[in-house]
């Protein structure tokens, strides 16, 4: 990708109107715009997305929902175990990242990957249950967060996975498992970010933790794209749902 392209989505980033009476608005206002480079801009911003789909424990006829996948490219990170799911649906409000979705599955020929234009607090799959749910870089865009986890937690079955990858900053007082952040990482970075309505957020991390057994925690920093060398603090979260739930 060229340094041009860079400055479009840059501009897109900065300039697109991000506003709307809802949800669904904002971000199809926002993403319309920088979809064509949306991808390849974001592989770079964006880190742990292909760990954490790695790190994802699968059986044969396994079900999965990847909850605001948008253009798909989540999905390529499972291409080697994908043909072992029985089904996959990339769930997402914005229609534009959408439709990169959908023309991903049909050059890939993936036969069992769906879509669905659907909120993620409120999307009911066609299967009971599901094996496995993601979140990656999706969390901090969804207003109503734990109410999407605990959506996620309704439809997983006994046993089911969760996988989030996503922007966060740690609370001011953590516990010894858990990575402290600086002050000024915890105030710069959820205002940078807020300013695209991605909302970085020090309870994430930790209602997960209470949620769901931790079956895999990485706490890191990713280089943010032009800015000067400058990383932004991430997680990868794998949980599993308590056996002895519903």
């Amino acid at each position: 990708m060229g340094f041009i392209s860079d400055l479009k989505i840059l501009y897109h980033m900065v300039c697109a109107k991000n506003n709307g009476v809802n949800h669904e608005q904002r971000l199809e206002n926002f993403y319309s715009s920088q979809m064509d480079h949306y991808d390849d801009f974001r592989r770079r911003l964006l880190h742990g997305r292909e760990q954490m789909m790695g790190l994802l424990p699968f059986s044969k006829g396994a079900n999965l929902i990847d909850m605001g996948g948008g253009t798909g490219h989540n999905i390529e990170a499972l291409a080697p175990r994908l043909n072992i799911l029985n089904s996959v649906v990339i769930v997402d409000l914005c229609n534009s990242l959408l439709n990169i979705a959908k023309k991903r599955i049909e050059n890939k020929k993936w036969g069992n990957v769906s879509t669905a234009h659907a909120d993620a607090t409120q999307f009911k799959p066609e299967f009971q249950k599901a094996d496995a749910i993601t979140f990656s870089y999706s969390l901090t865009m969804i207003p109503n967060w734990f109410e999407a986890i605990n959506h996620a937690y309704s439809l997983l079955k006994p046993g089911g996975i969760i996988g989030v990858v996503d922007f966060y900053v740690s609370r001011k007082w953590v516990s010894k498992n858990n990575t402290k952040h600086s002050a000024l990482t915890r105030a710069f970075w959820p205002n940078w970010f807020a300013y695209d309505n991605v909302f970085l957020s020090q309870d994430h991390l930790p209602y997960l933790q209470s949620k769901f057994q931790a079956l895999n925690l990485i706490e890191k920093k990713g280089f943010v794209p032009y800015m000067f060398g400058l990383k932004a603090p991430y997680y990868i979260f794998i949980g599993q749902k308590p056996l002895e739930s519903d």
